[in-house]
C-alpha cells in the first residue's frame, strides 16, 4: 500500500511567488506520510493570454535548471518522490515544452516527459508557445510502482495511454490544467474513468484550479472507482493505492490480454 498526495492549486503568473508555495505542499505531504506528491500542469507559473511566446521562452529552464533543482532538493530533505511540471527550454526559437518530471526519495530525477499532444483545440492553441515533445518514455520504475507519464490532452488519446499500459504502466499520472467549458467536467470525469478501466490502473490526475481551469483533481482505481475527486477545494488531497489491486483487477478482466492485435495490424491507427 502506498499513499499518494495531490495537490490542487491555483498557479500565480509570477515563478518566484509558486516556487515557497511548491515546496512547502512538498513538506506538508511528507508530514502527513505520503510516498509521493504530484502535482498540476503549468505549476512553475500561469501563462495568461497576454503573455507573448518570446516572454514565455524567456523564464523556461532547462531541467537542471534553479527551479526542478529547488524541488529535488525539497524531495531529499523530506524523503517524499515527487512529479511536477515545469517550462523546459527548446531549441525551437520562442517556443518551450510542457514538461513534467519524476524526483525520487533521494532527489534525483528518474523520468521526463514532453507533452505530445498540444491543445489546439476548442479555440485554444497551444503550438503558438510550445513545441511537441517526440518521444513516449517507457514506464518510470518509482518507490509506489511504474509510472506512465501524460499530461492533460493526452487523455483524450487513448493510444497512448495503452502503449504505456503494454509496456507495464501500473498508475498513470496526468498533471492537468483542464480547461473550463461546456461539457468539460464531463469529458474530464469520463476520460479519466476510461483510461483507468480499459488498462486496468490507477490513474492520478492532479488538475490545476482557477484562471480558466476547471480542479476536479481526480484518483481513479483501476475499476474505474474515484476514490478521490478534489472538487473546488484548494490544497492537498491524499489517497491510498495497492499494485495488488491492479494484478487482481487485470487478471479479472484482463484487457490488455484480450486484444487481437493480430487483426487491428490491417488498419492505419
Amino acid at each position: 500500500m502506498s499513499k499518494i498526495a495531490l495537490v490542487q492549486f491555483k498557479a500565480s503568473t509570477e515563478k518566484k511567488k509558486n516556487l515557497p508555495k511548491i515546496l512547502d505542499y512538498i513538506r506538508q505531504a511528507a508530514k502527513n506520510h505520503a510516498d509521493m506528491c504530484t502535482f498540476p500542469e503549468y505549476m512553475m507559473f500561469y501563462t495568461p493570454s497576454t503573455q507573448s511566446a518570446k516572454q514565455l521562452a524567456q523564464q523556461a529552464e532547462t531541467i537542471k535548471g534553479d527551479f526542478v533543482s529547488a524541488v529535488a532538493k525539497c524531495a531529499k530533505e523530506n524523503s517524499i518522490s515527487v512529479v511536477g511540471t515545469m517550462y523546459e527550454k527548446s531549441r525551437k526559437k520562442d517556443r518551450v515544452y510542457d514538461t513534467s518530471f519524476i524526483v525520487n526519495k533521494n532527489g534525483k530525477v528518474i523520468g521526463k516527459y514532453r507533452k505530445i499532444h498540444l491543445y489546439d483545440a476548442l479555440g485554444f492553441k497551444e503550438s503558438s508557445k510550445m513545441s511537441p515533445g517526440s518521444l513516449i518514455p517507457m514506464p518510470t520504475k518509482t518507490s509506489v510502482g511504474k509510472l506512465g507519464m501524460m499530461i492533460c490532452y493526452d487523455l483524450r488519446f487513448p493510444e497512448m495511454s495503452r502503449a504505456l499500459a503494454s509496456a507495464g504502466t501500473e498508475i498513470l499520472v496526468a498533471p492537468s490544467a483542464w480547461v473550463n467549458g461546456p461539457m468539460k467536467e464531463e469529458h474530464w470525469i469520463t476520460l479519466n474513468k476510461s483510461r483507468a478501466i480499459e488498462n486496468g490502473c490507477y490513474v492520478i490526475a492532479p488538475d490545476h484550479l482557477g484562471h480558466v481551469y476547471s480542479g476536479r483533481s481526480l484518483a481513479v482505481d483501476p475499476y474505474g472507482r474515484i476514490l478521490l475527486d478534489m472538487k473546488k477545494r484548494q490544497g492537498i488531497g491524499y489517497v491510498n493505492i495497492s499494485l495488488e489491486n491492479v494484478h487482481k483487477t487485470r487478471k479479472k478482466l484482463p484487457l490488455l490480454k484480450n486484444r487481437r492485435t493480430d487483426i487491428y495490424s490491417n488498419f492505419k491507427l
